[in-house]
């Protein structure tokens, strides 16, 4: 059941209102051993060109994981605190992340999630971030 999906990835950070990102990109989407995937290529516009993302749905946790010239995962799950090592090509960065919301509505057509939480970057005051994506296959 693999698919063609148009995926949009909305980021906004909490306290910030021109600090909203917004990157709308074709991609693949699918269903594999009960769980969603949806897959793109980053873009030169994201800072990331040369970076494969893959995002891992189920209806309690979202895993975005990157590979390629930025290589990390990030993991929400609801009141979960989770720490991952991201590679960049300017270094590697420690990322805390705490969330503390995360709505999934997801069927083999596409969907929605929605993901409220704080991240702290390497010791740094914690950002309050909004992360919504969107497929439509």
């Amino acid at each position: 059941m693999r698919k063609k999906a148009i995926i949009t990835i909305t980021s906004k950070q909490k306290d910030l209102d021109d600090n909203t990102i917004e990157v709308v990109t074709p991609g693949e989407f699918y269903k594999e051993d009960g769980f969603y995937y949806a897959v793109y290529n980053e873009t030169e516009l994201s800072g990331m060109e040369g970076t494969t993302t893959t995002l891992k749905i189920s209806p309690k946790d979202f895993l975005l994981s990157r590979v390629g010239t930025t290589t990390g995962d990030m993991k929400f799950s609801e009141g979960n605190k989770d720490k991952t090592i991201y590679s960049t090509p300017y270094g590697v960065l420690e990322l805390k992340i705490e969330t503390t919301e995360l709505n999934v509505s997801i069927d083999d057509n596409g969907g929605e999630v929605f993901i409220n939480y704080n991240m702290v970057i390497a010791g740094q005051k914690p950002q309050g971030t909004m992360l919504k994506v969107n497929i439509k296959a």
